[in-house]
């Protein structure tokens, strides 16, 4: 069995923070995902590769054994379920919270509530586990715009600071998760490649603990 690692990463925020943690089990890019074309990425260790995917792929490729360890949301995990993955250490990183969002002051519609988001598994846990029926509709982006043209009645989202919310006439209303990336790892990688996986959950959950210092 091949010891080589893959770690699967999206681009943007996840991976710049993601970055100053694997330079700590000594890990380093040769190529920068943001300008290179390739999406397998060599490191300065010779058998550690970085696979280049869509934030919402990343638990797929892990459960599946295409990628050995990955970082992703929990957002993105609640939102796969998690099957056939641990989730060994939370990094801390890419903090924001899962909230229900609507117009300022709305008061509650007659009726079954109509709910926007990308995160459909997520929303219909939440306002199961509170007994209410919603109606939800599916959208991939731009969800503030939902209740302003009268699509949905609220929104479930990803807040960091609110102003986006805020410059389009929204406020927070019920928080359903803190989010921030979890390191995950493929079960079978975790039995078969145990001395290696395993150093490397140790130096990144340390460099981790130093970053909170």
């Amino acid at each position: 069995m091949s010891e080589t690692l893959t770690i699967a990463l999206s681009k943007g925020r996840i991976f710049k923070e993601t970055l100053p943690l694997l330079a700590h089990a000594g890990i380093v890019p040769k190529d920068d995902p943001e300008t290179s074309r390739k999406l397998i990425l060599d490191t300065s260790q010779d058998d550690v590769k970085l696979v280049i995917i869509r934030a919402s792929d990343v638990p797929t490729y892990v459960e599946y054994g295409a990628a050995d360890i990955g970082v992703a949301g929990k957002d993105v995990l609640m939102e796969h379920g998690g099957e056939g993955l641990y989730e060994p250490v939370d990094l801390d990183i890419a903090r924001c919270r899962l909230m229900t969002a609507g117009p300022v002051g709305m008061k509650e519609p007659v009726g079954r509530l109509k709910v926007a988001t990308k995160f459909v598994n997520s929303t219909r846990r939440y306002y199961a586990e509170q007994g209410r029926q919603v109606e939800i509709i599916k959208l991939y982006g731009s969800m503030e715009l939902a209740p302003l043209v009268g699509l949905a009645d609220l929104i479930v989202d990803l807040v960091d600071t609110g102003n986006t919310l805020k410059a389009n006439g929204l406020e927070p209303l019920e928080h359903i998760a803190d989010v921030s990336s979890r390191l995950v790892v493929n079960k079978a990688a975790m039995k078969m490649k145990h001395a290696r996986v395993k150093a490397f959950i140790a130096q990144i959950a340390e460099a981790v603990k130093q970053r909170q210092g």
